[in-house]
């Protein structure tokens, strides 16, 4: 055997061993985010996306540029999830149009009366229904990943978390600062949606979990949730 031959089979050796022992990370990222996606979307399909991601992140990992494969791989993995999400999503642009109403209207109110706008005033001004408007917020995020992932209608509205190992000066710089101004824009929500959002996404407390801790139902979570996910859209737009 040659000299080439037995790199390559060590090279596939490797990227094997990764795959093997990162295998259950595909699951852990794939069930996490699936309590944020549309219910038609299957966990065998996450899991399958994200087994490429692995197995591309397997190939490509190069540990002399400082992130840990763990690390790496989880984006590469959770990236591959969305990839897929994204290529079967069929929204229609009234939701987005919904979704830019009701967080202006929203922004409108808070600033005229300087504090958290209650879903009754919102619902007065544009004229619809307490149950039209949860629903309009549901809709909007669960078309897409509710995670900043997508800010709007175009396909390049999207905030991609960016390759630890891949990254220029430049580009690292400007992740910096998103992570920054998102920090801001999350210290800024309402107390309430603020907890919610520390509660689901540093403790990963599931919708049940958080009802139980705030004395409220599942459902109400949920729409907690996922207006603190608007108004993080609408603040974040400059990053589009």
């Amino acid at each position: 055997m040659n000299a080439r031959a037995m790199y390559q089979n060590v090279q596939a050796g490797s990227t094997e061993a990764l795959v093997a022992k990162h295998a259950g990370l595909v699951k852990r990222v794939a069930f996490h985010l699936l309590g944020r996606l549309p219910s038609h979307v299957q966990a065998e399909d996450l899991i399958q996306a994200g087994m490429v991601g692995l197995l591309d992140a397997a190939r490509l990992f190069d540990g002399e540029k400082g992130a840990s494969f763990e690390t790496y791989a989880g984006l590469r993995i959770r990236g591959a999830m969305l990839d897929e999400v994204r290529r079967n999503d069929w929204a229609p642009r009234s939701v987005y149009r919904r979704q830019r109403e009701i967080a202006q209207t929203v922004a409108e109110i808070e600033s005229e009366t300087g504090r958290e706008a209650r879903d009754a005033e919102v619902c007065e001004r544009m004229g619809i229904t307490l149950d039209e408007y949860h629903a309009a917020i549901s809709d909007a995020s669960s078309v897409h990943v509710t995670s900043l992932d997508h800010a709007g209608e175009g396909e390049n509205e999207t905030f991609d978390v960016a390759d630890p190992n891949s990254q220029q000066p430049d580009e690292a710089l400007a992740e910096n600062h998103f992570q920054r101004d998102l920090a801001d824009c999350i210290d800024e929500l309402p107390e309430r949606e603020r907890l919610v959002m520390s509660l689901y996404y540093v403790d990963e407390l599931n919708q049940k979990e958080i009802g139980a801790v705030l004395g409220v139902s599942e459902s109400r979570v949920c729409q907690i949730h996922n207006k603190a996910i608007m108004r993080l859209k609408t603040a974040m737009n400059a990053w589009q």
